[in-house]
C-alpha cells in the first residue's frame, strides 16, 4: 500500500516505538507498512495511526 507513513513519523520526530505505543498499533505492523511488506490492514488500524499522527487517513495512505 503506498503511504507516506515514515515521512510524517520521522517529521514528527518520533521512533517506531513511540509511534506504536502512541497508536495501539505493533512496531512490527508499522515496520511493514513503512517497508511495503503488507497490503492486508484494517480500517482500525489506519485510523489508530492516522490519529496518532493528527492526520487522516488519506493524509498518509492512499497517496500517488
Amino acid at each position: 500500500m503506498k503511504n507516506i507513513l515514515k515521512d510524517v513519523r520521522e517529521q514528527q520526530g518520533l521512533t517506531q516505538e513511540e509511534l506504536s505505543k502512541k497508536s495501539t498499533v505493533s512496531r512490527t505492523i508499522i515496520s511493514d507498512l513503512e517497508n511495503d511488506k503488507t497490503d492486508v490492514i484494517t480500517n482500525v488500524t489506519l485510523e489508530r495511526l492516522a490519529n496518532a499522527l493528527g492526520k487522516k487517513v488519506p493524509d498518509i495512505f492512499f497517496v500517488d
